[in-house]
């Protein structure tokens, strides 16, 4: 059944488009991505979110590639005010750094427009009234159509809202990462905002394919987090084992579950898994009209949370950075 999102009707599931450019190892080859984005339309795929420090650009290039002849099939989101440039590192939510990465924004992506603008984390060295300020003047120029956050606190988006409606709050959530649950949720729900669930396949790891994260390049962001180290890992596998075998038996994938496991949390709850692989593509998309009884939901929920799981979601260095609230 599609949702809504910045007044948009888009499908539940959309797709996460970072790892056919960065993070996860090496990505595949230019073909082969701009393949696999194009397969993603023609499969359903309509809600496409990148960000400018993909790839540092490449991603919002790619996408622009794919979507030609494309582009008016998909809603498209990108964010903002991550900045890893040479030395300079950090958050930049500035009102002309945001007015800045917009036009780069547009300029990568060969469009004239964005459904959908983040602010990719709080910047608390500037006040919200400002940035979010940026943000509405660039819905007034028509530039994008909406505005939202990634990885901010309940009580952030609320200061935010007040100064100008927004239409999304995307955040970290699946199975084994429920920071949302301490405050977001339930913010979103209240004030109307979409919530934009990345990661619902836990980095991967819920899809039970992978068995050793030892195996990973240095270059995969998941050898430096917590839960893929060898001491968490092997608690966390054992977890995995029996949802692979709940989803089994319930006859769907294991990606699958947990993706209807997170749209389960509301009517206003997105989606974005990505993956560089065609089958899981057609399957992940598939999960929302796929049939799973509240008992496996709950059963699935049982089995992995915030309690079972081991190890926190980033390393000590990214915790900072994030200003979702924490558990205790």
């Amino acid at each position: 059944m599609p949702r809504t999102i910045a007044g948009k009707t888009v499908h539940p599931v959309g797709l996460g488009c970072m790892n056919v450019s960065w993070a996860y190892g090496t990505p595949p080859g230019h073909a082969e991505c701009v393949a696999l984005l194009q397969q993603a339309v023609d499969l359903g795929y309509d809600h496409f979110d990148t960000a400018r420090i993909y790839g540092a650009g490449k991603n919002e290039a790619l996408l622009a590639e794919a979507l030609k002849g494309r582009r008016d099939r998909v809603f498209l989101a990108s964010k903002t005010g991550i900045v890893v440039d040479g030395p300079r590192r950090g958050v930049d939510c500035s009102p002309a750094y945001i007015a800045k990465d917009i036009d780069e924004s547009l300029r990568l992506l060969e469009t004239d427009h964005i459904e959908l603008y983040y602010m990719h984390r709080f910047d608390p060295k500037v006040p919200i009234a400002d940035s979010v300020g940026a943000m509405a003047r660039a819905i007034e120029a028509g530039k994008i159509g909406a505005y939202g956050v990634s990885e901010w606190s309940s009580k952030h988006v609320r200061e935010a809202h007040a100064v100008h409606p927004m239409a999304a709050v995307q955040t970290e959530y699946s199975l084994w990462t429920r920071n949302v649950e301490l405050g977001v949720l339930e913010t979103c729900e209240e004030l109307g905002i979409a919530l934009v669930a990345f990661s619902p396949l836990g980095r991967g790891a819920l899809c039970g394919v992978m068995r050793d994260p030892s195996v990973l390049e240095d270059r995969d962001l998941r050898t430096k987090m917590p839960r893929f180290q060898p001491g968490n890992w092997a608690q966390n596998l054992m977890l995995i084992e029996q949802f692979v075998a709940l989803a089994e038996q319930a006859g769907v994938t294991p990606a699958q579950l947990a993706l209807k496991w997170v749209l389960s949390r509301g009517p206003d709850v997105h989606v974005i898994p990505g993956t560089t692989n065609l089958q899981h593509l057609a399957d992940n998309v598939q999960a929302a009209d796929i049939e799973v009884s509240e008992a496996v939901l709950d059963e699935a929920d049982r089995l992995i949370n915030h309690d079972t799981v081991a190890g926190h979601r980033y390393h000590d260095a990214i915790r900072p950075t994030i200003d979702t609230e924490e558990f205790a």
